[in-house]
């Protein structure tokens, strides 16, 4: 039976992917998609991900995942006897809650703004303006994502799949310099000081050393 293969493109949300199956310590396979060249729109890609998006999960069966909290969620229950998932419903929803925060809001309606201004129908002069209120967005949300955590520590008091999903766009606040609010810049800098996180980062390209230093 094959390995498992992620499809991902270095420091985009398939990071979070990447991290956590390193965490759950998975023999896998990686396939860089190159966005800015189009590689994502190609057929051979398509018959993958019909979507075009990123990441992708091929399982061992054959099967692909293309939904990142459906990757998350599945190799939290299914790997490593399901250490990183909780046992708990309540806990399972506030996972939930924060995983599609952070998709949905943070990057799906802040970020996505901050990078792809031209997604949103403006002209040139316009883009400024859409990077602007991504900005805004982004940021608001990650003051509610904050709320949504325990006081300290991980996510959810332990380390479970929704702690890779808050560290990436923790990184990309770094990164762009958006403000983080104090308990999630605890929380980014206490991921860094893993070793699937730093192992990740140099892998995509970056300097773990570098991150976390923005007060």
């Amino acid at each position: 039976m094959a390995n498992m293969c992620l499809y991902m493109a270095p420091g985009s949300c398939s990071t979070a992917a990447n991290i956590i199956l390193e965490e759950v310590e998975e023999v896998f396979e990686v396939a860089v998609i190159d966005i800015p060249a189009g590689q994502n729109r190609r057929p051979e890609y398509l018959a993958i991900n019909p979507r075009g998006t990123i990441p992708s999960l091929r399982l061992r069966d054959g099967s692909v995942l293309t939904d990142l909290v459906t990757i998350a969620e599945w190799l939290g229950r299914n790997c490593r006897r399901g250490r990183y998932w909780p046992a708990d419903p309540a806990l399972q929803e506030r996972a939930r809650a924060i995983m599609h925060h952070v998709t949905g809001v943070v990057h799906g309606q802040g970020f996505a703004r901050v990078f792809v201004p031209e997604a949103y129908g403006c002209d040139p002069q316009e883009a400024a303006q859409v990077i602007a209120e991504g900005r805004r967005i982004a940021a608001q949300a990650l003051v509610e994502a904050a709320a949504m955590l325990d006081a300290e520590g991980y996510a959810l008091g332990t380390f479970t799949v929704a702690d890779p999903i808050l560290f990436y766009v923790e990184f990309w606040a770094d990164m762009t310099d958006v403000p983080l609010p104090p308990r999630l810049l605890d929380h980014y800098r206490f991921m860094l000081g893993r070793d699937a996180v730093y192992r990740v980062l140099r892998e995509e390209g970056y300097d773990p050393g570098r991150l976390g230093k923005a007060a």
